[in-house]
């Protein structure tokens, strides 16, 4: 079976590593990887956030026999969806999963409608009303931007300024 891997981060790197192991694997290509997978697998150079260009690139190496999404981002974008839609097997979430990853948001709606314990939240759309928020909150309070921001999308604010 060849295999193409699709990041560049450590988390990539430990399932082509892993894969490398498997007798079942002939080939691993990675999409973009690094130089740490370069060693252990080919490297492709396609934007992996271009949903149309990996389905148009899967489409072309007919040798792909299995697609591994592990990025936030491309499963986001529907990555997985669009591969499927081609006729490839992937492996990850689809788009509509992928968003309890993406939107924080959408993610602490459905612990609460689900009755998942949660820390206490407010979404705000309006910076005035969160502003307001803010005024009476308890400190220190976890701000998160919704959407995905690579690890960087929290502050933990211990003063109100």
């Amino acid at each position: 079976m060849n295999v193409l891997v699709i990041g560049n981060g450590g988390r990539e790197h430990a399932v082509v590593q892993a894969l490398k192991k498997s007798p079942r694997v002939n080939k691993i290509y990675a999409m973009k990887g690094n130089a740490g997978i370069g060693e252990l697998a080919e490297l492709v150079d396609v934007d992996y956030c271009n949903v149309k260009a990996v389905g148009d690139w899967v489409d072309a190496h007919k040798e792909i026999d299995y697609t591994v999404v592990t990025p936030d981002d491309p499963l986001a974008l529907g990555l997985v969806d669009e591969l499927e839609a081609r006729g490839h097997r992937a492996f990850g979430p689809r788009k509509n999963a992928a968003q309890i990853e993406a939107s924080k948001a959408f993610s602490k709606n459905l612990m609460k409608k689900y009755g998942i314990p949660t820390a206490q939240y407010e979404i705000f759309e309006n910076y005035e009303e969160a502003k307001a928020y803010v005024e009476t909150c308890d400190i220190p309070v976890v701000l998160k931007a919704d959407g995905l921001a690579l690890g960087k999308g929290v502050l933990i604010c211990k003063t109100r300024e």
